[in-house]
Parts: structure tokens; sequence; C-alpha cells
């Protein structure tokens, strides 16, 4: 449950509620709650998939099982990008806290959100057993940030802030809804990690209900708050509107435990993601999609190689931000769209795998997951690039290896 918690209350509390409410306005609050009532079917779908077939791979084994082996190639590589670029936008998200707690320049955060990073990676090489504990007391740290957040707000709230309701309309909410698939990515990356549970059948499905709890009325609560303060409208101020509703409720004097609980957020956030996406990368590899350096592991048992490929990719997109200006509202939508093609994927391998009542359950999930894909707009080319790419790399791979075995 701690991990959950922490793989979805993550750096997306801190930064999506005010890029959604410039991107819908008040309506974001439409948005939050589609996003939550969609991730009920979302989330007990996955905690299915993962009790009946536990493995590294996650949705890749669930789509690979459903529709053959491409599509779980297919799947594993959307959702690996995904994550791995996700551990920039983490990470970068605690920067642009301390950095503005400090008087720094945002230009620093990429610096600091590398040493965040770095952190998990250390953290998850030591092997699942510490990650876990560290996660226990981060999911704890979480929760209690952000009941703080939402007490707070609650003096600050105007009712003049809700009128104007959707000033962006439809296509407003539907953007804001596609930003917070990054938000409420979370409930398929346990998935991977459901090989390594004592008694997967009977925790998962009860850690997924408890999560659903705590994660809807925190965000909803958040999200509240930002809206209710009018803590959002400018970039700078979408980027800390957590920390403007503690710094005008308590005083300047609350900036440093503002940026502590950034950190505290981030961390848990980025800790439970690289456990996931190394996973996915080791059974990748495993499966022949990957390079087989990746299904290495260390003493202790974690998968060296992949937990090092997903920092690496992460830091590559803070170099990315410290270079060229980069923020997480430029970065967003990339790894959002390729969670929904994931989503999509993954409840459809669901739809076939059921029967039943979880079949009707996946085909709800897959239902509302079509509604929002015409809001991705020209995003949704790069689905389709990484799939063609994959394919094509796994092609030439078979190949080589063929071509070896009859030099041979």
């Amino acid at each position: 449950m701690a991990l959950y918690v922490c793989a979805i209350l993550g750096a997306g509390v801190l930064v999506f509620p005010g890029q959604a409410a410039s991107l819908a306005g008040p309506a974001s609050l439409v948005a939050w709650g589609s996003s939550a009532l969609m991730g009920l079917p979302l989330a007990f779908t996955f905690a299915a998939l993962a009790s009946r077939f536990p493995d590294s791979g996650g949705v890749a084994t669930f789509a690979a099982k459903a529709f053959g082996p491409s599509a779980g190639g297919i799947a594993g590589w959307w959702y690996f990008i995904a994550g791995s670029v996700g551990q920039t936008i983490v990470p970068l998200t605690a920067g642009y806290y301390v950095a503005a707690v400090l008087g720094l320049e945002q230009r620093w955060a990429p610096a600091i959100a590398a040493i965040v990073l770095a952190v998990a990676v250390v953290a998850n090489l030591a092997g699942l057993k510490l990650g876990a504990r560290v996660q226990i007391a981060l999911a704890i740290g979480v929760a209690a940030i952000l009941l703080v957040v939402i007490l707070v707000a609650l003096p600050q709230i105007r009712f003049e802030n809700f009128t104007s309701f959707a000033p962006h309309g439809v296509p407003g909410i539907g953007q804001a809804i596609v930003v917070l698939f990054f938000a409420f990515a979370g409930w398929e990356a346990i998935a991977h990690l459901s090989a390594e549970f004592r008694d997967v059948r009977r925790t998962l499905p009860r850690a997924t209900l408890l999560t659903i709890l705590i994660v809807t009325v925190l965000y909803l609560g958040v999200a509240f708050a930002v809206v209710g303060t009018g803590s959002y409208g400018t970039r700078a101020l979408d980027r800390i509107s957590l920390g403007a509703i503690i710094e005008h409720g308590l005083g300047l004097s609350a900036s440093g435990v503002v940026a502590i609980a950034a950190v505290v957020i981030c961390l848990g956030t980025t800790n439970a993601f690289v456990a996931s996406v190394s996973r996915l990368g080791y059974a990748l590899a495993r499966d022949g999609w990957a390079p087989s350096l990746l299904s290495g592991r260390n003493r202790h048992g974690a998968p060296h190689f992949s937990i090092f490929a997903v920092g690496v990719i992460g830091a590559a997109g803070l170099i990315g931000a410290a270079l060229f200006g980069w923020g997480t509202d430029d970065i967003v939508f990339v790894p959002s769209v390729l969670v929904l093609a994931t989503y999509l994927l993954g409840t459809a391998a669901a739809a076939r795998l059921f029967d039943r009542g979880l079949r009707v359950l996946a085909l709800v999930a897959v239902a509302l997951l079509l509604v929002t894909v015409p809001f991705a707009g020209w995003h949704l080319l790069v689905p389709p690039v990484i799939a063609m790419i994959a394919l094509s790399a796994h092609w030439l791979a078979r190949a080589s290896r063929r071509r070896r075995g009859e030099s041979a």
C-alpha cells in the first residue's frame, strides 16, 4: 500500500493541481473527479491482472498473454519510456520547490533534482526490502503533508474563485484529463513488483482498495484547495501552488517545511517508480526485447543495470532541462500519452483474458479511456512511433542472431 500511495500521490500532486487549473479553470475539479472515477475500474483491473499473472513484466506480460509477444514488447517499451521520462519530471518538481525556498533561479532546479534521483537509485540498488521500509515512512509523510495543505487552505477559500467555472470549455477539461493521466499513473506500476509479494492474491486487492480511498480523498482535497484559493494561473505559480497555500496560511516561516515536503513526496514517487520500471526493463531483457545486459542482478537481487538505465534516462532529461529550459509542463504530455496507450492495451488484454464480471470491468475501463483519446492531439503520434522503433529493433536483433547462428 505504501508503494501504491507513493506511486500515485507523487510529484503530480505538487504541480498538476495548478497546471490542470490553468488549463481548465475551476472546471479542473471535473477533470480530477473524472480521473478518479476512471481510476476505479483501472485499479481493480490491474490488481486482478497482477494477482492472476504475477510477473515483473507487468503490462507487457498481460499484453503478451492476450495478444502475443509483439504486443507485450510494445506495451513494455511504452511504459518503460514513460516511467523513465517520469524520473525527470518527478525530481524536477522537488527542484522547483527547493530552489524557490532558497531564493535560487529555476535553472538550479535540475541540479537539485539530480540529488533526489541519485538517492532513489542508490536505495533501489540496495534491494526492494530496504526500499519498501523507506517507502512506508515516505507514504506516511506524503499523506500527512497533503492533509496539512488542505487544512491550511480552508480559511483561504473564496467563493468568487469558482466563478467563470469553465473558461476554456470542454477542450480545456479534456486536456487537463490527459495531463492527469500521469498524475494517476501508478495502478499498473505495482504490477511489475507483484512477483516479489509474499501473498499477492490476498494482499494486492486489499492494498488497492485502501489506496483508492486515500488517493481520492487527498487528490480531490488538494485540487479543491488550489482552485478555491486561486493559487494558479502562471507557469511559475503552477509549479509551487501548494507552497503558495502554505505560505499564505502560515507565513513565510513555513517555506522551509514546504521544501522538505516536496523532497519527501518526490523522493517517495521516484523510489517507487525506479523500482517498478527497472523490473520492467529486466523483464524486457529476459524476453528478448531489450539488451540482455538489463537482465543482470546484483547480490541484493536488484536488477542493477536496469536501475542504472532508468536513472540515466531520467538524468538525460534533467540535462535537457538545464541546457534548454525544459519544464515539467513541457515534458508531461509525452509520458501521459504513453501511459494512456499502455492502459488501453492493458485493459484490452484483461477483457480478453478474463470472463464474466472482470471482463465487464475491463471493458468499462477501455470505454472510459477511449473518451479521452481525442484530447491528446498530436501527441497521439508518440506511441505508434515508439511501437515501430521497438518492432524494428527487435526484428533486426533477431535477424542478427540468426545470421550469427548460420555462420557458426
